[in-house]
């Protein structure tokens, strides 16, 4: 019997080199252009993300752990400007000033000189590496540990930790996935987030802000047990959160053998549990549970039917990050893909319904912003080249959730793909009409590239190639 040979869709030592640091930072006008970026694509696209993995040679276990830098890439006229700087956080400049790691980090870096240096050294740095949001007039990197950074949006200077005029008091903390409320229109914009207090209890905080960046109202819940919850959802009357099965041993931690996110253990046996939030912080929340595996992110949610939709990235566990590992070895094939599911959440009758709607290795959704919290009907993302099996995303696949039809743009066999955002053409087009635009590394080039591709079929509109490459980051923001 003949053997037919698979072939992979990319080669690790490619997919390595896209963990390297940049240490430069730079501007300029992009001039290698193929295609023609549009006229009206006006605005700023801003992305977040480990731009540093190392210290004179001094690795951080994890990229999760590497020290935040923003890009800028400005259209205006079609043409584009680039622009990198680092967030100069108080941690970013004592270890660049000592020329070491000086901090712990949260998935397993640690100070050099063994676990007797690191014994019961809690202090973290807040290496807003996450997110980037443009709120209130400031623009802010996102760490889900702390309080925001707020830096210049026109030159990407580092003015310093925020406390959004004292809605966060010390301590308090402002996750990395802020939701934007457009359902009341798009003239009453409201941002929603939380930050986690975990411990043998945890304590959600949820905050609304206006446009202004003033608070509208703010909400302390506490629900049992340790919660690791990283992303929420939102509708128009409830904040979601999944309260993923896990276990938080610390011990490890405070003897300074392992980082605190190494303590973790994922319950594969016990149910999620789903807390259902009302907006309206004088009523009750209620929980339902069920099996969802382990979530990172979430797509979108939605009120229909007299019941709650929640569509999420569902991971069959949580991988380990052994104190021994190296990240850049990371062996696909052993890994469960992430998967998109749809919860239905039935407050009702107290269950929880759920299906695949896409079993493609896929991660960081995105969807039309009109669309936040409603009903939708298009989502974008990273998905990878082959439809089975799991690899590092480099494919974004358009996803019609009315006709599960599928369109899908790849940068196989050299490129790897970012987190796809969303822009829309103008306020009153179609839900799919605008770009998908979305960073990816080349690896046969060791440079990056931003693409722009139409939001209706993925097709390419124009190709925006870098000086050089971007280590590989989260998230991406565009604001006209």
């Amino acid at each position: 019997m003949q053997t037919v040979e698979t072939r992979s869709s990319f080669n690790l030592q490619d997919w390595q080199k896209g963990y390297q640091s940049l240490t430069q930072e730079y501007e300029y006008w992009i001039d290698e252009v193929e295609g023609e970026i549009p006229a009206e694509l006006t605005g700023t696209l801003f992305r977040n993300g480990p731009g540093l993995l190392d210290i004179n040679g001094q690795q951080y276990h994890h990229p999760f752990d590497g020290d935040g830098m923003v890009c800028a890439i400005a259209f205006n006229g079609g043409r584009a400007h680039f622009r990198n700087k680092f967030v100069r956080t108080s941690g970013f400049v004592a270890e660049q000033a000592a020329g070491k790691i000086l901090y712990r980090g949260v998935f397993g870096t640690q100070k050099p000189g063994g676990w007797l240096a690191n014994f019961l050294d809690l202090k973290q740095k807040n290496i807003a590496n996450t997110n980037v949001i443009y709120w209130g007039g400031k623009l802010l990197a996102l760490w889900e540990a702390d309080a925001p950074y707020h830096l210049n949006p026109h030159n990407l200077g580092t003015i310093g930790l925020d406390r959004l005029e004292g809605i966060l008091a010390d301590g308090d903390v402002f996750s990395a996935h802020p939701r934007i409320d457009l359902i009341s229109g798009e003239d009453s914009p409201v941002l929603v987030n939380f930050g986690i207090k975990p411990g043998l209890s945890t304590t959600i905080s949820i905050y609304e802000l206006d446009k202004n960046g003033k608070l509208l109202e703010r909400s302390d819940r506490v629900i049992p047990g340790f919660a690791f919850i990283h992303d929420f959802a939102i509708t128009e009357n409830y904040s979601i959160f999944l309260q993923n099965a896990m276990e938080f041993n610390p011990l490890p931690y405070l003897l300074g053998l392992k980082g605190a996110g190494q303590c973790l253990n994922f319950k594969s046996n016990r149910p999620a549990k789903v807390w259902i939030v009302p907006r309206n912080s004088s009523e009750p929340m209620q929980v339902l549970e069920t099996q969802a595996g382990f979530i990172f992110h979430h797509a979108n949610a939605f009120e229909a039917d007299g019941a709650i939709y929640l569509d999420s990235i569902c991971y069959d566990y949580l991988p380990t990050v052994e104190a021994t590992s190296d990240y850049r070895q990371t062996d696909f094939s052993s890994l469960s893909p992430g998967k998109l599911w749809r919860f239905k959440l039935d407050l009702g009758q107290q269950k929880v319904d759920s299906q695949i709607l896409l079993s493609r290795c896929c991660e960081f959704p995105a969807i039309n912003p009109k669309n936040m919290g409603l009903n939708y009907r298009y989502l974008y993302i990273g998905a990878a080249d082959s439809p089975e099996g799991n690899a590092p995303l480099q494919a974004i696949l358009k996803l019609d959730l009315k006709t599960q039809k599928e369109h899908i743009w790849s940068a196989a066999r050299h490129g790897f793909v970012s987190e796809p955002v969303f822009v829309r053409r103008s306020a009153g087009s179609a839900e799919d009409d605008g770009w998908v635009i979305t960073l990816i590394y080349d690896a046969s080039s060791h440079r990056s590239a931003v693409v722009v591709l139409d939001g209706r079929d993925l097709s390419v509109v124009a190709t925006l190639r870098l000086k050089h490459h971007i280590p590989y980051g989260f998230c991406l923001l565009y604001t006209s």
